[in-house]
């Protein structure tokens, strides 16, 4: 059975994830990150990997979808807080997208 990490332990996941962030409070309480795109159809493509890879999961985030930009938050809601599994979804979709260069 899935349980809420700790505070402790959503400090150490952040820490793991690139660029994902504490939103919300309470039972919204979830892990989000803003990604931008050079157009609709690369927004739309990384929706559907989204889309594709969470379903293979069984674990669906809520996205936030406009013309350059998608936002995506996890937390699981029948524990009311963030779980491991929000954090395994949110590292499968960074890996979604190639390594950017420095």
């Amino acid at each position: 059975m899935r349980r809420a990490l700790t505070a402790t332990e959503i400090v150490s996941a952040l820490a793991r994830l690139d660029n994902w962030t504490l939103s919300g409070e309470g039972s919204a309480t979830a892990i989000e990150k803003h990604f931008e795109f050079s157009n609709y159809y690369e927004t739309m493509a990384f929706v559907n990997a989204v889309a594709f890879a969470s379903h293979g999961s069984d674990h669906h985030p809520d996205l936030l979808v406009s013309y350059k930009r998608c936002v995506v938050r996890f937390n699981t809601h029948d524990v009311g807080g963030i779980t491991g599994t929000d954090v395994a979804c949110a590292a499968a979709v960074d890996a979604l997208l190639p390594c950017e260069s420095s």
